[in-house]
């Protein structure tokens, strides 16, 4: 055999190894957010840690502990309704979603009682807590939920999370829809809006510091409307789900106090599709200690993500068989 045909021999192993591997990849695609808020770039660092591919080195070596032959995938969604309702479809295979939508979803009441549970809907896990951030102007002297009252508000984007969370103040409130000039705006957009005088006030559910808040902060006197009192106490009693949280002292610019707000919690969901064995392998990657440490320096909020029973407590779904199994050989009941 000549040297040519020597190389081109080996070319074409080298290729038809490679396509082998190939085959053997299995690709995982995880919804998250839109690019400006925590669950991008939180949902880029699991999909990372859960991604481990053919010829990766392995995990007691070093190198990666995600599921053997998978490469997961993060994608830039609308947020929470959106990623349910592709796990409903099947256009996703595992998502990150407010806990609140989650709920609803899965039994099919609040904002999902006229479209009907999504029934192949199942938990992972808990991840962290999100904040309403009640944003206003400070020349628009909003010192309550109830001072929304004929202002200019964004909840943000129709079908929206936050536009969710916006109507469940309200009526704790006793606001009517009818009674706030409602705008359906993106968080950038509605803290464009605000610095140009054109917006009064803007809700925001993610994790602090938020980077919008934070740069309209920096050119617009801003407060932080508080989110407390017997109303807020109302919302924790029938909608257990949210949790008291507080913003703390000086996160803003100008905003000199910490402030009472609720927080809601982040779940990473999959569908009851999933093979148990997949869901059990993902759900043990999630936890690995460099997982965990990946999460912890790269993120403030991803220090929150711990294995402890706020992963599955307050989930309100059910869980996968396969992270149920995953919590039993870990010694925790689901």
């Amino acid at each position: 055999m000549t040297r040519a045909r020597l190389i081109a021999f080996a070319l074409l192993a080298t290729f038809l190894v490679s396509v082998a591997q190939a085959a053997d990849i299995r690709f995982f695609q995880l919804g998250t957010g839109p690019t400006g808020e925590t669950r991008f770039p939180i949902g880029g660092l699991i999909a990372n840690a859960l991604s481990n591919p053919p010829g990766s080195r392995e995990c007691e070596k070093g190198g990666s502990c995600g599921v053997p032959g998978m490469v997961a995938v993060a994608k830039s969604t609308g947020g929470s309704i959106a990623n349910v309702e592709a796990i409903g479809a099947k256009r996703l295979d595992a998502a990150l979603v407010q806990a609140d939508i989650a709920y609803w979803a899965y039994h099919g009441s609040g904002i999902y009682k006229a479209k009907g549970a999504v029934q192949n809907l199942r938990g992972i896990a808990m991840l962290y807590p999100e904040s309403m951030h009640l944003v206003a102007r400070k020349d628009a002297k909003i010192k309550s939920v109830r001072d929304l009252k004929g202002k200019r508000v964004s909840f943000g984007e129709k079908d929206s999370g936050s536009l969710v969370h916006g109507r469940v103040l309200l009526t704790a409130y006793g606001v009517a829809e009818t009674q706030v000039k409602l705008s359906f705006l993106k968080p950038g957009p509605a803290a464009d809006a605000m610095a140009a005088g054109q917006l009064d006030a803007m809700l925001v559910v993610d994790a602090y510091p938020v980077p919008t808040v934070a740069e309209l902060a920096k050119t617009t006197a801003i407060d932080l409307v508080p989110i407390s009192g017997p109303e807020a106490e109302k919302i924790l009693a029938q909608m257990p789900f949210f949790q008291a949280g507080s913003i703390p002292a000086a996160l803003y610019e100008g905003v000199r106090d910490a402030n009472l707000t609720l927080d809601v919690g982040v779940a990473l969901v999959t569908g009851a599709e999933q093979p148990d064995a997949l869901i059990y392998d993902i759900t043990k990657a999630l936890w690995q200690p460099s997982t965990q440490k990946l999460l912890a320096e790269a993120n403030s909020r991803g220090r929150l993500i711990k294995l402890d029973a706020k992963a599955i407590a307050r989930m309100g779904i059910q869980l996968h068989g396969g992270a149920s199994s995953y919590y039993f050989d870990a010694g925790m009941t689901p």
